[in-house]
């Protein structure tokens, strides 16, 4: 399933950055809060608990959280998400996963795991700004289900309809954020308008 984050501010921040002259402190800061405003959609069926909390005047009734989410960025261009997502739940886990795209074959290379033991049963949230080809994100959902991760949300800024198709065929179970949905991958395999790589616009690796 597809869920399009349709907000103005996400829409304004979107076009700062596709501009080619957004520099990287520009682009790693609407980055970050594009993902803080996409984070209270995909965070809003998180499970709550009831509990008594002290006031200044008298007992009130409070919540917390069930179980705290785990972040899941894929290295690197998933860390700029991040900032964003602990700003709203600074409690939450975060689990890193290092893949690369061969640009030979356009497939991904996995180099780097670190999934958190005995919380399979906690949300994950997979984070990657770019919803390309589809073949990172769904060797990133493979991974994180063959370790136990049961309930699981991808989440993109900008997203291709291949890459949408590619997740909807294999892991059909797995909801999509995105703040835009492009229009094509070119023959290289980059979105189309796109804005880019998002890794060297962060990280002015250009």
């Amino acid at each position: 399933m597809l869920i399009v984050v349709d907000h103005p501010l996400v829409k304004v921040h979107i076009a700062t950055l596709r501009h080619k002259d957004t520099g990287v402190d520009q682009f790693r800061h609407t980055l970050t809060a594009i993902s803080r405003l996409v984070a209270y959609p995909v965070l809003e069926e998180l499970e709550v608990q009831a509990i008594e909390v002290p006031t200044p005047l008298a007992m009130a009734q409070g919540f917390r959280l069930t179980k705290e989410p785990i972040l899941v960025p894929v290295l690197r261009a998933g860390l700029g998400m991040v900032e964003g997502f602990r700003d709203v739940i600074p409690s939450a886990v975060v689990s890193h996963l290092g893949m690369y795209r061969d640009h030979a074959t356009l497939k991904p290379v996995r180099y780097y795991t670190n999934f958190p033991d005995r919380k399979g049963d906690h949300p994950f949230l997979l984070l990657d700004p770019m919803l390309a080809t589809g073949g990172s994100a769904v060797d990133a959902l493979n991974y994180l289900k063959e370790n136990g991760a049961r309930n699981i949300r991808l989440v993109s800024v900008i997203a291709a309809p291949e890459g949408v198709q590619q997740v909807e065929a294999l892991h059909g179970d797995v909801p999509i954020y995105t703040a835009q949905l492009d229009d094509h991958l070119n023959e290289n395999g980059y979105i189309i308008p796109g804005l880019g790589d998002a890794g060297d616009r962060q990280f002015g690796t250009l």
